[in-house]
Protein backbone atom coordinates (compact mmCIF):
# COMPACT_ATOMS: atom_id res chain seq x y z
CA UNK A 1 0.00 0.00 0.00
CA UNK A 2 2.83 2.36 0.90
CA UNK A 3 4.35 1.73 -2.54
CA UNK A 4 1.18 2.97 -4.25
CA UNK A 5 0.94 6.03 -2.01
CA UNK A 6 4.56 6.95 -2.77
CA UNK A 7 4.07 6.42 -6.52
CA UNK A 8 0.95 8.58 -6.63
CA UNK A 9 2.57 11.24 -4.42
CA UNK A 10 5.53 11.49 -6.82
CA UNK A 11 3.17 11.88 -9.77
CA UNK A 12 1.17 14.52 -7.89
CA UNK A 13 4.30 16.50 -7.02
CA UNK A 14 5.49 16.45 -10.65
CA UNK A 15 2.10 17.54 -11.98
CA UNK A 16 1.77 20.32 -9.42
CA UNK A 17 5.19 21.64 -10.51
CA UNK A 18 4.10 21.49 -14.14
CA UNK A 19 0.84 23.28 -13.29
CA UNK A 20 2.47 26.06 -11.26
CA UNK A 21 5.76 26.59 -13.10
CA UNK A 22 6.04 25.04 -16.56
CA UNK A 23 2.55 25.60 -17.98
CA UNK A 24 2.31 29.28 -16.98
CA UNK A 25 5.69 29.82 -18.68
CA UNK A 26 4.47 28.05 -21.86
CA UNK A 27 1.24 30.06 -21.86
CA UNK A 28 3.16 33.32 -21.40
CA UNK A 29 5.47 32.49 -24.33
CA UNK A 30 2.48 31.53 -26.51
CA UNK A 31 0.65 34.77 -25.64
CA UNK A 32 3.71 36.76 -26.67
CA UNK A 33 3.47 35.21 -30.15
CA UNK A 34 0.33 37.22 -30.84
CA UNK A 35 -3.10 36.33 -32.29
CA UNK A 36 -4.45 33.74 -29.85
CA UNK A 37 -7.26 32.56 -32.14
CA UNK A 38 -4.85 30.67 -34.40
CA UNK A 39 -2.07 30.04 -31.90
CA UNK A 40 -1.62 26.26 -31.68
CA UNK A 41 0.94 26.48 -28.87
CA UNK A 42 -1.44 28.55 -26.76
CA UNK A 43 -4.37 26.15 -27.27
CA UNK A 44 -2.18 23.10 -26.62
CA UNK A 45 -0.92 24.61 -23.37
CA UNK A 46 -4.48 25.38 -22.25
CA UNK A 47 -5.58 21.84 -23.06
CA UNK A 48 -2.63 20.42 -21.14
CA UNK A 49 -3.41 22.74 -18.22
CA UNK A 50 -7.00 21.47 -18.08
CA UNK A 51 -5.82 17.85 -18.19
CA UNK A 52 -3.23 18.40 -15.45
CA UNK A 53 -5.77 20.14 -13.19
CA UNK A 54 -8.14 17.19 -13.56
CA UNK A 55 -5.39 14.64 -12.90
CA UNK A 56 -4.19 16.56 -9.83
CA UNK A 57 -7.72 16.54 -8.41
CA UNK A 58 -8.04 12.80 -9.13
CA UNK A 59 -4.71 12.05 -7.45
CA UNK A 60 -5.60 14.05 -4.36
CA UNK A 61 -8.90 12.17 -4.09
CA UNK A 62 -7.24 8.78 -4.54
CA UNK A 63 -4.51 9.54 -2.00
CA UNK A 64 -7.21 10.54 0.48
CA UNK A 65 -9.02 7.26 -0.12
CA UNK A 66 -5.84 5.22 0.32
CA UNK A 67 -5.00 7.06 3.54
CA UNK A 68 -8.34 5.95 4.97
CA UNK A 69 -7.65 2.21 4.46
CA UNK A 70 -7.37 0.73 7.93
CA UNK A 71 -5.57 -2.58 8.24
CA UNK A 72 -7.63 -3.62 11.27
CA UNK A 73 -10.79 -3.44 9.15
CA UNK A 74 -9.49 -5.96 6.60
CA UNK A 75 -10.99 -9.33 7.59
CA UNK A 76 -8.78 -12.04 9.05
CA UNK A 77 -11.14 -14.93 8.30
CA UNK A 78 -12.36 -14.02 4.80
CA UNK A 79 -10.79 -12.95 1.53
CA UNK A 80 -9.97 -9.24 1.54
CA UNK A 81 -7.48 -6.71 0.19
CA UNK A 82 -4.01 -8.26 0.17
CA UNK A 83 -5.21 -11.86 0.30
CA UNK A 84 -3.51 -14.49 -1.81
CA UNK A 85 -6.15 -16.92 -3.04
CA UNK A 86 -5.98 -20.30 -4.73
CA UNK A 87 -9.03 -20.96 -6.87
CA UNK A 88 -10.13 -23.98 -8.82
CA UNK A 89 -11.71 -22.95 -12.11
CA UNK A 90 -14.65 -25.34 -12.20
CA UNK A 91 -15.09 -24.97 -15.96
CA UNK A 92 -11.51 -25.86 -16.92
CA UNK A 93 -10.49 -27.82 -13.79
CA UNK A 94 -7.35 -25.71 -13.41
CA UNK A 95 -5.97 -23.95 -10.35
CA UNK A 96 -5.19 -20.24 -10.43
CA UNK A 97 -3.53 -18.12 -7.78
CA UNK A 98 -4.29 -14.43 -7.43
CA UNK A 99 -3.34 -11.69 -5.02
CA UNK A 100 -5.99 -9.02 -4.44
CA UNK A 101 -4.45 -5.56 -4.73
CA UNK A 102 -5.51 -1.94 -5.14
CA UNK A 103 -6.26 -1.02 -8.78
CA UNK A 104 -2.97 0.85 -9.26
CA UNK A 105 -0.97 -2.36 -8.69
CA UNK A 106 -3.06 -4.77 -10.75
CA UNK A 107 -1.16 -6.84 -13.31
CA UNK A 108 -2.84 -10.06 -14.41
CA UNK A 109 0.40 -11.41 -15.89
CA UNK A 110 1.83 -11.40 -12.35
CA UNK A 111 -1.36 -12.74 -10.75
CA UNK A 112 -2.20 -9.35 -9.20
CA UNK A 113 -5.89 -8.58 -9.61
CA UNK A 114 -7.71 -5.50 -8.48
CA UNK A 115 -10.33 -5.66 -5.75
CA UNK A 116 -12.39 -3.51 -8.13
CA UNK A 117 -12.22 -6.03 -11.00
CA UNK A 118 -15.10 -8.43 -11.63
CA UNK A 119 -13.14 -11.42 -10.30
CA UNK A 120 -11.81 -9.41 -7.37
CA UNK A 121 -15.31 -8.29 -6.40
CA UNK A 122 -16.60 -11.82 -6.85
CA UNK A 123 -14.15 -13.42 -4.44
CA UNK A 124 -14.05 -10.69 -1.78
CA UNK A 125 -15.55 -12.01 1.43
CA UNK A 126 -15.22 -15.63 0.36
CA UNK A 127 -14.00 -18.45 2.56
CA UNK A 128 -12.32 -21.79 1.98
CA UNK A 129 -14.60 -24.28 0.23
CA UNK A 130 -16.96 -21.63 -1.13
CA UNK A 131 -18.20 -22.04 -4.68
CA UNK A 132 -18.34 -18.67 -6.38
CA UNK A 133 -20.01 -17.52 -9.57
CA UNK A 134 -18.33 -14.44 -10.94
CA UNK A 135 -19.89 -12.32 -13.67
CA UNK A 136 -17.23 -11.23 -16.16
CA UNK A 137 -17.68 -9.33 -19.43
CA UNK A 138 -17.62 -12.53 -21.49
CA UNK A 139 -20.07 -14.43 -19.28
CA UNK A 140 -19.76 -16.21 -15.96
CA UNK A 141 -16.80 -17.94 -14.32
CA UNK A 142 -17.27 -20.58 -11.64
CA UNK A 143 -14.63 -21.08 -8.98
CA UNK A 144 -14.10 -23.07 -5.83
CA UNK A 145 -12.03 -21.18 -3.30
CA UNK A 146 -9.47 -23.80 -2.25
CA UNK A 147 -7.39 -21.73 0.17
CA UNK A 148 -6.31 -18.21 0.98
CA UNK A 149 -3.88 -16.25 3.13
CA UNK A 150 -4.88 -12.81 4.29
CA UNK A 151 -2.59 -9.81 4.40
CA UNK A 152 -2.43 -10.35 8.18
CA UNK A 153 -1.00 -13.86 7.71
CA UNK A 154 1.78 -12.49 5.51
CA UNK A 155 2.97 -9.64 7.76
Amino acid sequence: MQQVIEQLSRELKALEFELRVELPREIKIAVAMGDLRENAEYHAALERQAFVKTRVADLRTRLGELAMVQMDQIPRDKVGLGSVVTLLDLDTDTEVVYELVVPELSDLTKGLISVASPIGKGILGGGEGDELEVAIPSGTKRYELLKFRTIHDRE
